[in-house]
């Protein structure tokens, strides 16, 4: 007796907007061209350019989050709607679309849990803002090293994901520091993640950029911040209690040397900034244990429940 053939896997393509009247058109078409089964939704923001209008028009689901903010957006996207492979792209037609079959081999194959394209290695001479490709290879740093990774583009906005993924990943961030946010909950939560070069495009004419470069990129810098403290306490605070103990150190080499020659510590306020200084250096090391011991019942609790959901 042969079993039944596995059913395809549904497929749906969320893109969120905020004033894409120019390239959403596009965008929904080339989608229906290469993913003819898969449901296309735009998630408008608040537009006031008639991008709903035109997404409709060309065939798209749409949507309305009224809460402004891409993070807003994403949250809402993953939990509306419900697919068996997520497949999220910005509306300005940057990424080419012919390459989503690509994103989804790794996850069709079961080898990943989210797929990124990654545009460092194929873009065009305008497609990124000055300070943008050095500071996503600052922050791609510091995430690598905390999770032993080798993310090469954090800031893509051209992903795919397994339902099973998305479900698992809380979002909290309210704006363009949910690329940031997407990695770092997958990572944390041992989610495998494969990226996939891709070439991307600068924005047509007439098109412009919602992402400011120093407001968006501290905003990206204290998700980061955030996420390390809380779900790398060990490495946050153990980095914290590295520099009190290197302070303190330096602050009590005077009244060291002065003990040690004269018997006796003239400089008693340096001792005291200096014992108080290794004091915090050991509470902070203490803490960041307790809190990384936190981390790991409840990380096990969250697979306990996903598990017998």
């Amino acid at each position: 007796m042969t079993g039944s053939p596995k059913a395809k896997p549904s497929i749906a393509v969320l893109i969120p907007c905020y004033q894409e009247a120019l390239t959403i058109g596009k965008v929904v078409t080339d989608f229906r061209r290469e993913l003819p089964e898969a449901d296309i939704y735009v998630y408008d923001n608040n537009c006031t350019d008639g991008t709903a209008e035109i997404a409709a028009k060309a065939g798209a689901i749409v949507r309305r989050e009224k809460r402004q903010g891409k993070g807003y957006v994403v949250a809402a996207m993953f939990e509306q709607v419900d697919a068996d492979i997520l497949v999220m792209v910005d509306g300005d037609d940057t990424y080419e679309a012919s390459h989503v079959h690509k994103l989804l081999e790794p996850i069709l194959r079961g080898d990943a849990d989210m797929t990124a394209a990654t545009r460092l290695t194929s873009h065009g001479e305008k497609s990124f803002r000055p300070l943008h490709v050095a500071g996503n290879q600052m922050v791609c740093g510091i995430i690598n090293w905390m999770f032993k990774s080798s993310v090469s583009d954090i800031f893509s906005g051209y992903r795919a994901f397994t339902r099973e993924s998305a479900r698992q990943i809380p979002i909290t961030a309210a704006g363009f520091d949910v690329e940031t946010e997407l990695t770092l909950q997958a990572l944390y939560r041992g989610q495998v993640i494969k990226e996939l070069p891709a070439p991307y495009r600068a924005r047509p004419e007439g098109s412009f950029s919602k992402l400011n470069t120093f407001s968006d990129g501290f905003l990206v810098l204290l998700r980061l911040f955030l996420i390390v403290k809380s779900y790398k306490p060990l490495t946050f605070f153990g980095a914290i209690s590295i520099v009190l103990l290197l302070l303190g150190f330096a602050a009590g080499l005077r009244p060291i040397l002065e003990f040690f020659k004269f018997h006796y510590v003239y400089a008693v306020p340096s001792a005291v900034l200096a014992a108080s200084l290794v004091l915090l250096a050991f509470f902070s090391f203490g803490l960041g244990l307790i809190l990384n011991s936190m981390n790991l019942r409840l990380l096990e609790l969250e697979k306990l429940v996903a598990k017998n959901k």
